[in-house]
């Protein structure tokens, strides 16, 4: 199964453990790649977005043409940290589906997240952060139009129909802050910040991922 982590070095202290976490919980061998923006100018090259807050903004509807429009893939953000084998996770997918996504339905408390950015409200905001592809049934995510698109159409899921998109349960994708707590998470995201972030540190979940931290990559601390 490939992976597919949206790159920013923002997060760059968070990727290695979210990788780790993801490899540690996993019962199977992975496929694991990081979506680098500068890596992919000559494929995306759209103007970056003045409402966009990290490079992975767009980077992420390159899946399905990264996958050669086969299989499945799943993409995730990487302020994200992995608590369950992620072969659960592949296991809910369905073929009736092109795309599958924990449907957030959620309140903000704040116009403002990480460093200072403005937080952006839009209908079904934070369903892409974690996206089950059907490969093969995103054949309209072609480079050209991943490149003219709006950031609403594609976010929006506006390129499918309401019909071909699947929901995964809520613990797959866990919006500390925002969503109530879970102590069950199987994938914590820290949406509005997380705690390699000063004004973060005393989150949800923050204690395991400075224990991960520390037992890990004690070099980072």
């Amino acid at each position: 199964m490939k992976i597919f982590i949206g790159y920013d070095k923002q997060f760059e202290k968070n990727i290695r453990i979210q990788i780790d976490s993801i490899i540690n919980n996993s019962s199977k061998d992975l496929q694991i790649s990081l979506l680098n923006l500068t890596d992919l100018n000559d494929i995306l090259y759209r103007k970056r977005d003045k409402l966009q807050t990290t490079d992975s903004a767009f980077t992420r509807w390159l899946v399905p043409y990264l996958s050669d429009y086969s299989g499945w893939s799943l993409y995730m953000d990487s302020d994200m940290l992995c608590r369950a084998d992620i072969f659960e996770l592949f296991s809910l997918n369905d073929d009736q589906y092109s795309a599958m996504v924990v449907k957030h339905k959620c309140q903000y408390k704040d116009n403002v997240k990480f460093n200072g950015n403005y937080q952006t409200y839009y209908d079904r905001k934070n369903w892409s952060s974690l996206i089950l592809f059907n490969n093969n049934k995103c054949r309209n995510l072609t480079l050209d139009y991943i490149n003219t698109a709006s950031g609403l159409e594609l976010h929006q899921f506006k390129w499918l129909n309401d019909s071909d998109i699947g929901e995964i349960p809520p613990e797959w994708n866990h919006l500390v802050g925002i969503n109530s707590p879970n102590k069950n998470a199987k994938i914590v995201h820290w949406t509005l910040g997380g705690p390699w972030f000063s004004d973060y540190k005393t989150t949800e979940f923050s204690d395991e991922w400075f224990q991960k931290l520390n037992q890990t990559y004690p070099d980072l601390c």
